[in-house]
């Protein structure tokens, strides 16, 4: 009676598992990404332009005596966009900044599958150059709009983390969309 005993939790158990056992997909996180939506920028820049609503205007702190730069800071995202002015003129040229515009692009090139540049014309008649990097590379869209003449407004955007750029880019799609959105929306004080 005894071993009768002994077998029954050892049968149990055998019975319990099942013979086919399949293995998990691996997960993803799950990103949910807002409408697009845009606000206004606040007045006292020498630019004026449309910012996605779910980032935050922040003064630049890297530079801090250039009043006007700022920070997109995406903090749901952990992504900043940073925007970078210079007035053309007084030994500022446009060459100049145009010149280490692709420096600061061409850095990247040790680590940059690829690096796909284009120009585009914006609705106030401003050029712009777009700068889209793939692989993994800390800034994976870079623009600059420009008049040629007076104004030369540069942006990079950055992300806050070690994941993964494929991980990302769900993320890098949807700001590359404010991004450009922000390109075609940019209007210089004069």
């Amino acid at each position: 009676m005894r071993k009768i005993l002994l077998y029954i939790p050892i049968l149990l158990g055998l019975t319990a598992c099942e013979d086919s056992y399949l293995p998990k997909p691996p997960g993803y996180n799950r990103i949910d990404l807002p409408a697009h939506s845009f606000q206004t920028l606040s007045s006292g820049y020498p630019y004026q332009l449309e910012f996605s609503k779910y980032s935050q205007v922040e003064a630049d702190s890297f530079n801090i005596e250039e009043e006007e730069w700022i920070n997109l800071h995406y903090v749901d995202f952990g992504a900043k966009v940073h925007l970078t002015y210079k007035k053309i003129g007084d030994g500022v040229s446009f060459e100049k900044l145009s010149n280490d515009a692709f420096k600061l692009t061409a850095k990247h090139q040790v680590k940059a599958y690829g690096i796909q540049e284009s120009v585009a014309l914006t609705p106030e008649g401003y050029t712009g150059v777009i700068a889209e990097l793939t692989g993994e590379v800390p800034t994976q869209f870079q623009f600059f709009v420009t008049d040629s003449t007076k104004n030369f407004l540069r942006g990079a955007l950055y992300f806050n983390t070690a994941t993964k750029n494929d991980s990302l880019a769900p993320v890098i799609e949807y700001i590359k969309v404010d991004m450009a959105h922000l390109m075609n929306s940019v209007q210089f004080q004069n």
